[in-house]
C-alpha cells in the first residue's frame, strides 16, 4: 500500500509527487513556526518546481479545513463517548488537539494538495552520481 508509485508513498513520506525520491519540505518535522511548511524550491532529483504559480498553495487551505473538521469530530467523538466528558471538556480537548497537530496538519495539507495535480512519472529515476 505504501510502495513508491502510489500517492499515499509520497504523501506520508514527504517526498517529489512526480519522482517520490527527493524531498518536498526542506526540513524535517518541526514545531517551530518559521520551518514548518518550508519547502525545497525545486525537487533535488527531478528538478519540479513546487510552487507552480504565485499563491498555488492557498488551495491547501481547504485541504486543512477538511482535516480540521475530521479531527474535531473524532476528538470529540472519542472525549465524549469513551472518556465521558462534558460539552466544556469536549471544546478544551478538541483546541489542545488542533494546537499540538497544527504543524501537521499544515504539512499534510500542502502534500495532499500537490499530490491532486502531480503524478507519479516512473521516468524520473534517481540522479547518477
Amino acid at each position: 500500500m505504501l510502495k513508491k508509485g502510489t500517492k499515499l508513498y509520497s504523501i506520508f513520506k514527504a517526498k517529489c509527487p512526480r519522482c517520490h525520491e527527493g524531498d518536498f519540505f526542506a526540513h524535517k518535522f518541526t514545531f517551530n513556526p518559521n520551518k514548518v511548511t518550508k519547502l525545497h524550491n525545486n525537487c533535488p532529483n527531478c528538478n519540479l518546481k513546487y510552487m507552480m504559480e504565485p499563491s498555488f498553495f492557498y488551495g491547501a487551505m481547504y485541504v486543512n479545513y477538511g482535516l480540521t473538521v475530521a479531527l474535531s469530530v473524532a476528538v470529540f467523538v472519542i472525549s465524549s463517548l469513551f472518556f465521558g466528558l462534558s460539552l466544556l471538556q469536549c471544546f478544551a480537548a478538541i483546541v489542545i488537539a488542533l494546537l499540538i497537530l497544527a504543524p501537521f496538519n499544515l504539512r499534510l495539507s500542502r502534500i495532499i494538495w500537490i499530490n491532486m495535480f502531480i503524478h507519479f512519472d516512473k521516468r524520473f529515476k534517481k540522479k547518477q552520481l
